[in-house]
C-alpha cells in the first residue's frame, strides 16, 4: 500500500452519513407504502433518470448552483432506488454499489494506492484507461464507448481513449491541417457557389469528417465542444426570444416581416449582454 499523506480528516463526516441514513429510510417507507414508488422498475426509472440528468447539465451551464444542489439529490434518489429495487430481487444492495466503486477507485489509481508514478493529468488519464482495458476484457479500446451517446459526445470520448493508448497527434497544427483538408473534402463534395446537384451521402460523410476533426481540434485546445455548442444554442434561444417580444411590442408578426426587419432586433439582441 502506497505511503502517500492521508486526506484531512472530514469533520462534518457524522452528518453526512446520517443524511445519507435518513434517505434510505424514506427509500424503504416510500416502496413499502407508496402506490407510485411499489410501482417502479429499473425499466420504468430508466427514461426518467435520463431527464435528470439532462436538468443537472443544463443547472451546470447556467452556473445556478442551487439548482445543481436540488438536481443532484434527484440523482441521487435515483440511484438509491435502482439499488434498493435490485436488494429486493437479491442481486445487489446500496453497500455494494458503494463498496464496488471504492474498490474500482483504488484499483485504477494506483499511483495513490500503490507504487505506480504518475506525476501528470495525461499520464493518469492513460494509465486508466489501460487498467480499463484490462478489467473489462474488451477486445478493443474502444468497447467501453456507450452506443447510446450524443453523436457528439460519443466523437469525444473515442478521441480521448485513443488518446489514452498513444493513437493521437503529437500538435495542435497536425490536427488543424487535417480540419483545413476535411473542409476542402467537403466543399468538392458540396459546393456552396453552385446550384449543381450533390451526391448527398458522399456529402453528409465529408460533414461527418469535417465534424470529427473539428470535435479533435477542440480537445487539443482545451474546449469542450458539447459546452460550446451548447452555449451557441442558448445564446441563439435567448437572441431569438428578445426578437420574437420586442416585435410583438411594436404590434407586428414575426411571420409577417422580412428578414431585414428581423435583423434590426437581432443586432439590438447581439448588442445586450
Amino acid at each position: 500500500m502506497s505511503k502517500k499523506p492521508l486526506a484531512p480528516k472530514d469533520k462534518n463526516r457524522q452528518n453526512k452519513l446520517e443524511a445519507f441514513n435518513r434517505l434510505l429510510t424514506i427509500m424503504d417507507e416510500l416502496r413499502a407504502n407508496c402506490p407510485w414508488d411499489k410501482k417502479q422498475t429499473i425499466e420504468s426509472l430508466r427514461h426518467l433518470t435520463i431527464e435528470e440528468t439532462y436538468e443537472l447539465s443544463d443547472a451546470i451551464l447556467e452556473n445556478d448552483l442551487q439548482e445543481v444542489k436540488k438536481e443532484l439529490g434527484d440523482i441521487m434518489l435515483h440511484m438509491t432506488f435502482y439499488s434498493k429495487i435490485a436488494s429486493e430481487k437479491g442481486d445487489f444492495d446500496i453497500a455494494d454499489v458503494l463498496n464496488g466503486i471504492c474498490d474500482k477507485l483504488i484499483h485504477r489509481h494506483p499511483h495513490i494506492y500503490g507504487d505506480v508514478e504518475a506525476n501528470d493529468e495525461e499520464t493518469v488519464k492513460a494509465n486508466w484507461e489501460k487498467i480499463k482495458l484490462k478489467e473489462k476484457g474488451n477486445k478493443s479500446v474502444l468497447g467501453g464507448v456507450p452506443r447510446s451517446l450524443p453523436a457528439l459526445v460519443k466523437a469525444m470520448r473515442i478521441q480521448e481513449k485513443a488518446r489514452g493508448v498513444g493513437f493521437d497527434w503529437e500538435k495542435k497544427e497536425q490536427v488543424w491541417e487535417k480540419v483545413e483538408e476535411e473542409m476542402q473534402e467537403f466543399k468538392k463534395e458540396f459546393n456552396a457557389e453552385s446550384d449543381e446537384p450533390h451526391d448527398r451521402e458522399s456529402a453528409m460523410n465529408e460533414f461527418g469528417d469535417l465534424l470529427f476533426s473539428l470535435i479533435n481540434y477542440a480537445r487539443f485546445i482545451d474546449i469542450n465542444p458539447e459546452e460550446a455548442l451548447e452555449r451557441t444554442n442558448l445564446k441563439f434561444i435567448k437572441r431569438f426570444k428578445y426578437l420574437e417580444e420586442q416585435s410583438a411590442k411594436d404590434g407586428k408578426s414575426i411571420a409577417d416581416m422580412t428578414l431585414d426587419e428581423m435583423d434590426v432586433y437581432w443586432n439590438e439582441a447581439k448588442g445586450m449582454k
